[in-house]
């Protein structure tokens, strides 16, 4: 009877010793990342932030799916063809309002570099998504030189006229009785001298 108990016992650290050798690795196998953005990605997330970030909350790698929803009367397989298709798409910046977080415009990089680039092909299904919730989207071409006061002009040129009034002027120039529709500054009577330069990068949509 002993015998029997002792043999059993051995199969059963034999069997459990079997089971571990046949387990997968650890199941977590993670460690931190070095930086969550690229290079570029950070270059540009600064650019923003300095052109806007007073009047919006900047988000970064927003899945489409985050931002949009399917309209109520769409039918059932529409609604999980376009929620799939949705769901593998990416936005590099989204701008949220601060007041409810609800998203106002979409900024994509487009890298030309590299054998297929990055987005350099226009994704029409994006751009078709985006268009039909009235979501501003704009495409910048990645080079050197921007500046913050660029990327603040490309895109107020986006965003729809009820948006522009509610941005932060800039600072004031001088007092005068006629009024810049867009910046709500005082406009001068007459024809000025200006010693500003013209940009030599202005900002370069895709």
């Amino acid at each position: 009877m002993e015998l029997g108990i002792i043999l059993m016992m051995l199969l059963i650290i034999v069997a459990v010793a079997a089971m571990k050798l046949n387990e997968p690795g650890i199941a977590f196998p993670f460690k931190k990342k070095g930086n969550l953005f690229t290079p570029v990605e950070r270059t540009f997330l600064a650019l923003i932030d300095d052109a806007v970030g007073k009047d919006y909350r900047i988000l970064c790698r927003v899945r489409m799916n985050d931002i949009l929803s399917i309209r109520q009367s769409t039918n059932k397989k529409t609604s999980i063809s376009a929620t799939t298709r949705a769901s593998s798409k990416h936005l590099d910046f989204v701008l949220c309002s601060k007041q409810d977080m609800s998203p106002v415009m979409a900024i994509d990089l487009v890298h030309m570099k590299g054998k297929d680039g990055y987005k350099s092909q226009r994704d029409y299904f994006v751009s078709g998504a985006l268009d039909a919730a009235n979501i501003p989207h704009v495409r910048i071409k990645v080079r050197s030189g921007y500046t913050a006061a660029q990327i603040r002009e490309c895109i107020h040129a986006k965003l729809p006229k009820p948006q522009l009034k509610q941005l932060s002027p800039p600072a004031s120039q001088g007092k005068s009785a006629l009024t810049n529709e867009l910046t709500g500054q005082p406009k001068p009577t007459r024809p000025i001298r200006t010693n500003k330069t013209v940009p030599r990068n202005p900002v370069v949509p895709a």
